[in-house]
């Protein structure tokens, strides 16, 4: 819907490419004015302002949101989508620093998001175009129902997945008028999988993670864009705490898959 978000703003972290570009390109169709916030240049290109931004430095959350607040006035919308893979160790072999380093990014990085998108958010308050804020968090599948490896990344998502029901359950209490919902993607074609494509070829690859979705294929950025899309916007008025699951049945099958043994 074009302008239904006209005078609203938006930071979207990480979004050199994938979900977070394919998030703040949407928003800003409907009318966002959208803050671009990465560490990585690449991400100038995309839509909205540009601003270089580590998620994993409070000193960093302080800045951005004192420059937000400056420069455009006001906090609606914000989406901490910003994370890493952190490679495929699993409990024995993960070292500690690169659990650290995954748990700084992928969940200490949405606690600050959340931390200070509210802080912005009360500053400012609900504007005329504005009924209320929202946070949206990605996450993933994986803190649904775990996996054996990459255990830093999995916790770290499973973590979002509570953190944010405890957001929007604090939230509705205080009476902020701030909602907080999680995205929990399946398989998405975004840079993540990088490191897979090179060694089996793009497509060979996106076909056999495909074929463990039960509608039969990866999910594209600009679908999950639109999941945000709706979060962001007062059509999920009355969508607080939820996990917004969206794996094309991959987590509805798995007790099937499971009873019908290998293939």
């Amino acid at each position: 819907m074009d302008d239904e978000l006209a005078g609203r703003v938006a930071i979207v972290t990480g979004v050199a490419s994938g979900i977070g570009a394919a998030s703040a390109s949407l928003l800003e169709q409907a009318g966002a004015h959208v803050i671009v916030a990465d560490l990585n240049a690449a991400a100038a290109g995309t839509a909205g302002r540009f601003v270089r931004h580590d998620v994993a430095s409070e000193d960093s959350w302080k800045a951005l949101l004192a420059d937000v607040l400056a420069r455009e006035g006001r906090l609606d919308i914000m989406v901490n989508n910003a994370g890493i893979s952190g490679g495929a160790g699993t409990v024995e072999t993960t070292t500690v620093e690169n659990w650290q380093r995954v748990q700084s990014v992928d969940s200490e990085g949405v606690f600050l998001g959340c931390k200070y998108a509210i802080e912005g958010m009360k500053k400012t308050g609900p504007g005329k175009a504005a009924s209320q804020g929202s946070i949206v968090n990605i996450a993933s599948v994986a803190g649904l129902i775990g996996t054996g490896g990459p255990i830093a990344y999995t916790a770290a998502k499973g973590a979002v997945r509570l953190l944010s029901k405890s957001v929007a359950l604090y939230c509705a209490e205080k009476k902020y008028g701030i909602r907080c919902n999680s995205v929990h993607p399946g398989g998405v074609d975004t840079a993540i999988f990088n490191p897979l494509w090179q060694m089996v070829g793009r497509e060979q690859g996106k076909a056999v993670i495909g074929a463990h979705h039960p509608i039969g294929r990866m999910a594209e950025s600009e679908e999950l864009g639109h999941v945000v899309l709706w979060l962001a916007s007062d059509r999920s008025s009355f969508v607080t705490g939820a996990e917004i699951v969206a794996d094309g049945a991959l987590t509805s099958g798995l007790m099937r898959r499971a009873l019908r043994g290998p293939s």
